[in-house]
């Protein structure tokens, strides 16, 4: 597993530089795109693992994850703003600059809370702990600070993206029977949220979260 570890931590490092492009992004056209992005990292990481273990699960869970997050989540995502007609979002509490700042604090967290993980196993990467722990805190403030509700789903599954990131490239796989629950989970969420958001836009006429806010206050 050893040459493997210089590709796996470069593509540590680029999942955690998407998951600061999804913080940064406000137009949600390029949201999903990085999105998707994120996905074919994702993808990358679990097959690199499969490679390492020789492990056909793992292969499998690669073609799933591929066909998931990098083609499947990703076009119902496009749909579900077209048909909402949402194209730009906004942070509702800070500017963008401050949310950076935020997101470099929790980094700085996130590899300090790693050190006690790390040292209690043995092998285990501090680097990819502290990054895996910094994307999930990372999706959590996507989802805290958006203001439009498909954005803080799309947070939700960053933040799902980086749970399986942890579980694949730390320990190098987990049971298949939980991949495709997950999976499962992930595409009748989205069926879901979408009926959701249709029965929202039509009750409020709009899916910002100050405005539903604003409204049922008013009433």
């Amino acid at each position: 597993m050893m040459p493997l570890a210089a590709p796996i931590n470069l593509l540590a490092a680029l999942f955690l530089l998407v998951v600061f492009a999804m913080l940064w992004q406000r137009r949600l056209a390029n949201l999903i795109t990085i999105y998707a992005w994120q996905g074919t990292i994702l993808t990358l990481s679990i097959a690199l693992a499969a490679y390492a273990t020789h492990s056909a699960h793992l292969y499998a869970s690669a073609c799933l994850n591929g066909l998931l997050k990098i083609v499947l989540v990703p076009a119902l995502l496009r749909r579900l703003a077209r048909r909402l007609d949402v194209q730009w979002d906004r942070e509702s509490l800070v500017q963008v600059s401050t949310v950076m700042l935020i997101g470099l604090g929790l980094v700085i967290f996130a590899f300090n809370a790693a050190l006690p993980i790390a040292a209690a196993g043995h092998g285990i990467n501090r680097a990819i702990i502290g990054i895996a722990l910094a994307s999930i805190l990372l999706s959590l403030l996507i989802m805290i600070l958006r203001a439009t509700a498909l954005s803080q789903v799309i947070g939700f599954l960053a933040m799902e993206n980086s749970l399986i990131f942890a579980a694949t490239s730390v320990t190098y796989g987990m049971p298949m029977v939980i991949e495709f629950g997950i999976a499962l989970d992930v595409i009748v969420g989205v069926f879901i949220l979408g009926v959701f958001f249709f029965h929202i836009r039509e009750q409020f006429d709009s899916l910002d979260i100050d405005r539903i806010e604003r409204r049922e206050e008013s009433r």
